[in-house]
């Protein structure tokens, strides 16, 4: 499903050249259940960026269902952002104004699905995750683990062929963070491809395959 050949992502920091990734090279297939693993710094953020087509590499190639992402315009990544990837973030990133429900139809408004049918759908992906009686609540009045799992619902709220996990129980208690792993796991079991990126070894032990990064390479 993905492969990245001798990928690298320099920043230009004023006059200086930062080199976040120095020649990344990687698989994932369909299905795997995968953790990037790296101290703050190592540019595991980074590779997960390139991977969820937020940014774009400097060098080298990067293949998705055998489509070069790296030519593609800004208006191609940005469909495969919507369509093909589910994003959670360690702090959510969910709109506060509006409801759980609200929040999950967000990324099925911009692909047109009618009113019906994304309220429909919310309202199923949240009771996936265990909200079915807090999708009227706004994120102000949920908790952390549940701000969480709107994350989560949202994020499949398109069927995307990968969910990328960015840190997602960085601000969880113990208890709440056993909880999202498990919705990860029972996904992974459904045939979700899960890409999560962790500096947590016990957030790394749900995956079947870990891939260590350190100073912008892979370690082993």
């Amino acid at each position: 499903m993905i492969e990245l050949k001798g990928v690298k992502k320099i920043y230009q920091m004023d006059h200086v050249k930062v080199a976040a990734l120095r020649g990344i090279d990687l698989k994932i297939e369909e299905g795997e259940y995968v953790a990037i693993m790296g101290p703050s710094g190592s540019g595991k953020s980074t590779l997960m960026h390139i991977i969820g087509c937020l940014d774009r590499p400097t060098e080298g190639l990067y293949i998705f269902r055998n489509t070069p992402v790296h030519e593609l315009t800004e208006e191609k990544l940005a469909e495969i952002r919507r369509d093909r990837v589910g994003f959670v973030f360690q702090n959510f990133n969910l709109l506060p104004r509006i409801t759980a429900r609200e929040n999950v139809e967000l990324p099925m408004i911009y692909k047109g699905i009618k009113a019906k049918e994304r309220h429909q759908r919310a309202v199923e992906l949240l009771r996936k995750v265990g909200l079915g009686a807090r999708v009227n609540h706004k994120p102000t009045e949920l908790s952390g683990g549940e701000r969480q799992r709107v994350a989560i619902a949202r994020a499949l709220a398109n069927e995307p062929d990968i969910i990328l996990a960015d840190e997602p129980t960085g601000n969880l208690d113990t208890k709440t963070e056993e909880e999202i792993l498990k919705i990860f796991d029972q996904l992974w079991d459904e045939g979700k491809t899960i890409i999560v990126v962790t500096h947590d070894p016990e957030v790394a032990a749900h995956a079947k395959r870990i891939i260590h990064i350190r100073d912008g390479k892979i370690v082993d």
